[in-house]
């Protein structure tokens, strides 16, 4: 099969569907499309045994007038990953493209900054277009939502992980009580949810795991998420920036009065809810819109909300390959991105070559910014920063 011709492959589309839907025991069959204004599912890239497993059924289901493409793998599909092309296309692609695959690796790996661990994924990529997002450096020039249909796998790796743990003996700044894992590190759960269950059943699981809790970045405000009942187990952590940062960066993100507005909701619903202050982007005027910021979570956010608060701080780090795809589809974004006075390359953990603040201008921005945070929000305690 040559991939660049896009073919029709249904996998026996008789089989799948039924009578243009999905099966009527199919979970998500007869919804309406989910992310309307965020997503536009024209077509969705599968792995045969990913698009027959129930997974994968509830998100055909879910967008029916999608097109179906069989694909080898997830992470080789030669006109989407690694197509420069799709520079152009940046958002689009995001818009109309969902993988389907089946995760293959189930490593749990350390982390001990905004998790003690990492979790294997249930999905790769974002709907959402931040034009600093680390992931399009690892999946090429497109990164549209990959997700992963084997969650019984991802569940079960977790299980044994936390069993084999035991209960946290010494607190730490992830927590004092549980073992903490980051489920979205390549993604955003929030957005994830409009898709399929994954998030969901993940929210669930760990609820039945005393000794261990979730935890999730998100910029999306996805209100569904309050009906799941986390009873506690899962943090959610809503990263936030100045808004004009925000509209020029954070591209078909909600708002971050959304966000900060959604923070007194989740709580009530049994989340425990922290903030990411990221990334922390120096240009002129820097400090004074970030005391701004501060100052409206101190006057906005409910004093519940505020009682059991923690912030990361997290500096900007960028690339030199995702900077030259931005400039095709965003360059006012690199106006404030690429800063090469102030800049150095430094080899990351997982060996890219990345840009970040050089030594003594970042041990400035975080001094700078933690006086900021005692001065307009000394109720929120920073848990690291980097």
């Amino acid at each position: 099969m040559d991939p660049d011709t896009e073919p029709d492959a249904l996998f026996g589309l008789a089989e799948l569907l039924d009578d243009g839907g999905a099966p009527a025991d199919t979970p998500g069959a007869g919804t309406r499309p989910a992310g309307a204004g965020l997503l536009d599912v024209r077509e969705i890239h599968a792995e045969p045994a990913a698009a027959l497993s129930p997974r994968g059924r509830q998100v055909i289901a879910r967008f029916p007038g999608a097109r179906l493409i069989e694909v080898g793998s997830h992470w080789n599909i030669p006109h989407l990953h690694g197509n420069e092309g799709n520079a152009e296309r940046w958002v689009r692609v995001k818009r109309q493209t969902l993988v389907l695959g089946v995760r293959k690796s189930l490593t749990v790996r350390p982390n001990g900054r905004s998790a003690d661990w990492i979790a294997p994924g249930a999905s790769n990529g974002c709907a959402m277009s931040c034009a600093y997002c680390y992931v399009p450096r690892r999946k090429g020039y497109a990164n549209p939502i990959t997700v992963f249909t084997n969650l019984g796998d991802i569940t079960g790796a977790l299980e044994r992980h936390i069993a084999a743990l035991g209960p946290k003996e010494e607190p730490n700044q992830c927590d004092p009580r549980r073992w903490v894992y980051d489920i979205g590190e390549n993604g955003d759960c929030s957005v994830d949810a409009l898709i399929s269950d994954n998030t969901a059943d993940l929210v669930r699981a760990f609820r039945a795991w005393p000794t261990a809790m979730a935890s999730f970045a998100t910029k999306y405000v996805n209100r569904d998420l309050l009906d799941l009942d986390p009873r506690g187990s899962t943090r959610i952590r809503f990263s936030l920036m100045p808004p004009g940062d925000s509209r020029l960066l954070d591209v078909r993100t909600s708002p971050v009065a959304e966000r900060i507005a959604a923070a007194g909701d989740f709580l009530e619903a049994g989340y425990e809810v922290h903030f990411n202050l990221s990334p922390v982007v120096l240009r002129p005027g820097w400090e004074a819109d970030w005391a701004e910021l501060l100052r409206r979570l101190d006057d906005e956010l409910p004093p519940a909300v505020k009682a059991q608060a923690a912030a990361e701080v997290i500096m900007l780090t960028h690339n030199r390959e995702l900077h030259e795809v931005n400039l095709r589809w965003h360059p006012r974004a690199e106006d404030a991105l690429w800063r090469p006075e102030l800049q150095q390359a430094k080899r990351s953990e997982n060996g890219a070559l990345n840009v970040r603040y050089r030594n003594e201008v970042k041990r400035a921005g975080v001094e700078r910014l933690t006086e900021l945070v005692a001065a307009h929000a000394p109720w929120l305690r920073v848990r690291y920063a980097f």
